[in-house]
């Protein structure tokens, strides 16, 4: 791949060492990787550079990784920016994605969750402005409370709820080859991984849940037929059912589809 096709990506810590890390994960033959050590320096370099990708702290002196997010977004909405957090943090990555962030990756993870994410970020990249005739169809139904890029939550009863995956996820993956799924019973909690995903190029897709409670039901129609997540993503690919725990509170992390 030419030297001008090359896809950019900004890497931003206030710690040297961190970016260095982060930068040697990623660093590949068809993109090129820059540092910047604080959210004004990110932003500089952005101007100059306007970057395919950021990867950003999301806790950081000066200009935080919010604060950052935003700035971005307002200069270029189309920029995808991915946030990485602590554990203690998880809420506020959860509305970072609300602001436009296109992932967040919770610390401590892999150098394959980063590369599985970045592979993501670029396949949604490449897939911008096509299959317009197709999203009508594949609209997230109204009703429907939805993490952006991630899951959707559809409320059916005080406490109970479908979980899914929504379609620009499944877009940014391609063909799911295994699904690995949470246990009957098993509490999980919004903001964390309830599902995962492994794709055709072998990478494993990591899947953040909309709801915390306890998983009530598997759809087990998933076992034999994952495509079937693709096929109707908003209905008989659900991905199970929750008893909530604290359905009034999650709910003000997410976005309602009308």
């Amino acid at each position: 791949m030419s030297e001008k096709k090359k896809r950019k990506i900004l890497v931003v810590d206030d710690e040297i060492t961190v970016c260095k890390s982060i930068r040697q994960a990623i660093v590949a033959d068809d993109h090129e990787v820059d540092m910047a050590l604080s959210g004004e320096e990110a932003l500089k370099k952005d101007k100059e550079n306007a970057y395919d990708l950021i990867i950003t702290d999301l806790m950081m002196p000066g200009i935080s990784g919010l604060d950052l997010l935003q700035a971005l977004k307002e200069a270029r909405p189309e920029v995808n920016v991915i946030m990485v957090t602590g554990y203690p943090t998880i809420k506020t990555a959860v509305q970072s994605v609300k602001m436009g962030a296109f992932d967040y990756l919770p610390k401590p993870f892999t150098p394959a969750d980063l590369r599985s994410l970045v592979s993501r970020a670029f396949k949604k990249a490449q897939g911008e402005g096509t299959e317009s005739g197709e999203e009508a169809a594949y609209r997230i139904p109204a009703g429907y409370y939805y993490m952006i890029g991630h899951t959707w939550l559809k409320v059916e009863s005080d406490r109970r709820a479908a979980v899914g995956v929504v379609r620009e996820f499944l877009k940014s993956i391609g063909l799911i080859t295994a699904l690995e799924l949470p246990k009957e019973n098993e509490v999980i909690a919004q903001g964390e991984i309830c599902a995962k995903v492994t794709s055709a190029d072998g990478l494993s897709h990591r899947i953040w849940s909309p709801v915390s409670g306890r998983v009530v039901e598997l759809n087990k129609k998933l076992d034999n037929d994952p495509s079937l997540l693709r096929r109707d993503p908003y209905g008989e690919g659900f991905l199970f059912r929750v008893e909530t725990s604290n359905i009034e509170e999650d709910i003000k992390g997410l976005l309602l589809a009308r």
